[in-house]
């Protein structure tokens, strides 16, 4: 059975806000830790019934990009109910409010 790792990194000033976030992947093409401007973990807790998440960023991570990389995860999202489950109706709503929030983060800036 293959077996693969990712590994987090995270470097925190004195009031524990990340300065830097590093990450390492087993099958990632290049070796060594890499960095990082912003993480957004999900996993599920099929106990609960519920999701368990880690946002993190640092300090340097403007917010214009901050606001594309959640879009970004929004999109991903809908790739990945696509796949996963088959729902059309749910992954083209999820595009169709990416679309709308990226015209809108185009206009701000």
């Amino acid at each position: 059975m293959k077996k693969s790792e990712i590994h987090f990194k995270i470097e925190l000033d004195e009031n524990n806000i990340p300065e830097k976030i590093l990450w390492d992947a087993t099958d990632k093409p290049e070796t060594g830790f890499s960095e990082s401007k912003s993480i957004s973990l999900s996993l599920w807790d099929h106990q609960q019934k519920n999701t368990l998440r880690i946002d993190l960023w640092t300090k340097e991570m403007p917010v214009n990009e901050m606001r594309r990389f959640y879009i970004d995860c929004l999109g991903g999202l809908a790739q990945s109910v696509l796949t996963a489950t088959g729902d059309e109706k749910m992954s083209s709503e999820i595009n169709a409010l990416c679309e709308r929030l990226a015209t809108q983060v185009q206009k701000s800036e």
